[in-house]
């Protein structure tokens, strides 16, 4: 195999450190404000290991991977290390390293770097580390998006001041519930999931529940949903009900059981980001039905977010013709976080 690394040193990953004066600090450590994920039985994880394993085979996995985890800090220490090991590692052909094992960093809401791992990398995991100015700074690290964590440490100068970032502005979080786009599939890194981008433009907190191929609308995902605490709920379910009848049958009932549930909750219906016709034409007119009975049924909390409006008639959105590019997780941002903000009175 061909290493571009050998020849062109800016792909070149390193896990050395020279540095003898590093103070770890687990990230379970109440000096840390961890978001979209919690630690439990051995790993990090999206759902309570009792509800995840009772879903469906793939959300028996894929519930350890840790979409939308979040770990926030502030520090004025001139470099962080990060030291990750990993359980049900993703290493696949559709995205790169940076999305599926990697972890990135950001500085006061702006992109510092990513914690990129190497090639052979194993659940045994990594340590790298990324300089600093030294000055104080809140800083956010974003999970991986297709691997799950089975330890993380951050590492800061000995020392250095570490303590607690502030809440977000906006604390009660959006939850996203849907498929391999949901949960970030393809996006370049952690940073660049659609809920990523939203999230950053609204400083508002957010849990990820995309389960990719693995979402189908189940009681067991209903009964957890219906109780979280949340702002707005994002329902972008259309690409994984395997058929449209399989969708017929089940999105209605789900969305009118939650709303039965919780009578106040802000609920986005989403339909594929897709340009073709076909069978999405079809699925998209059944979650626009959807929508429009429910608004002449009196819900006034409810909105549409058209899939075939998403890309803005732009066809290199996706890396095969479904899972977006970092263009098309923006632009999905953008019509997505639109409604998000009507929805939360922005």
């Amino acid at each position: 195999m061909f290493d571009i690394a050998s020849i062109d040193k800016n792909f070149f990953t390193s896990n050395a450190i020279d540095e003898s004066d590093i103070a770890f600090h687990d990230a379970k450590d109440d000096i840390f404000s961890l978001h979209g994920v919690f630690y439990e039985n051995g790993c990090y994880r999206r759902l309570p290991e009792s509800v995840g394993v009772n879903v469906n085979d793939g959300v028996k996995i894929l519930h350890t991977h840790t979409a939308g985890g979040r770990l926030r800090f502030m520090t004025d220490s001139p470099y962080i290390v990060l030291n990750a090991t990993f359980i049900n590692l993703t290493k696949a052909t559709h995205m790169p390293f940076t999305c599926s094992i990697g972890f990135d960093i950001y500085c006061d809401n702006i992109y510092h770097s990513t914690f990129v791992p190497a090639l052979g990398v194993t659940e045994e995991g990594f340590t790298q580390l990324k300089r600093c100015d030294g000055k104080m700074h809140t800083y956010e690290i974003n999970f991986p998006l297709y691997s799950g964590v089975r330890e993380l440490a951050i590492g800061i100068k000995k020392g250095a001041e570490i303590k607690k970032a502030a809440d977000y502005k906006i604390k009660t979080p959006v939850v996203y519930y849907g498929s391999s786009i949901t949960q970030g599939g393809c996006a370049s890194r952690p940073g660049t999931s659609y809920q990523a981008i939203i999230h950053r433009s609204i400083d508002a907190d957010y849990i990820n529940l995309g389960f990719s191929g693995s979402c189908l609308a189940e009681d067991a995902m209903l009964d957890y949903i219906s109780n979280l605490d949340m702002s707005v709920f994002v329902y972008d379910y259309d690409h994984n009900a395997p058929t449209p009848e399989f969708l017929e049958k089940t999105h209605e009932p789900f969305y009118k059981k939650l709303r039965e549930r919780r009578p106040d909750l802000p609920i986005i219906m989403v339909s594929a980001p897709t340009l073709t016709g076909g069978m999405w034409t079809v699925r998209r007119e059944h979650i626009k039905s959807n929508y429009e009975k429910g608004i002449a049924a009196g819900d006034k909390n409810l909105y549409f977010v058209d899939g075939y409006e998403i890309f803005e008639g732009n066809y290199d959105c996706t890396v095969d013709g479904c899972h977006p590019t970092d263009t098309g997780f923006y632009f999905m941002a953008k019509h997505i976080g639109k409604a998000v903000k009507t929805a939360l009175g922005l």
